[in-house]
């Protein structure tokens, strides 16, 4: 994941002038799948409150360079449990414990997802721009996190291939 625009940090939610800190960050990895998918973008609020089920943008906690985005699981001693939505990719508070508060940096408030081949040449139809368009814009928050968690839990992996 990277950020776009610089490194901020834990910083109060408006700056001096009164001016809202927002910023983009770009998905790079599944760990968020099926909510976040690789290429999309999320606007975040730098120093928003955070709540369990929110998606935020911490540093992790071995590498703080590296900026990661998960889910805010639950609050406990010492900072935020933090899990992604794909349980086949542990790179969360499973391998690397409660992430202090100090490296919670933002709070991603929508998702915008790019246009399909939207670098390549080629025509698409009007129904793909109009239901690209439709879904492209959603606002990502503790809602979608309940309905994950509500889904049935023992979706193994052949039964899922089994019914593509």
């Amino acid at each position: 994941m990277r950020e776009q625009l610089g490194d901020r940090g834990q910083e109060p939610d408006r700056d001096q002038r009164g001016l809202l800190r927002i910023g983009l960050a770009e998905v790079y990895n599944p760990s968020m799948q099926p909510t976040l998918y690789p290429g999309d973008q999320l606007v975040v609020r730098y120093g928003a409150p955070v709540r369990p089920g929110d998606v935020v943008v911490v540093r992790h906690p071995f590498r703080q360079d590296l900026l990661i985005v998960k889910r805010a699981v639950e609050r406990r001693e010492g900072g935020w449990w933090v899990k992604g939505d794909n349980p086949y990719v542990e790179n969360d508070s499973r391998e690397f414990g409660v992430v202090p508060d100090e490296l919670v940096v933002a709070r991603a408030w929508l998702r915008l997802r790019p246009r399909p081949g939207a670098g390549r040449r080629g025509q698409r139809s009007v129904a793909g721009l109009v239901f690209w368009a439709v879904s492209a814009v959603r606002p990502v928050g503790s809602r979608s996190w309940r309905r994950l968690r509500s889904a049935p839990a023992d979706r193994s992996a052949s039964r899922r291939l089994r019914a593509r």
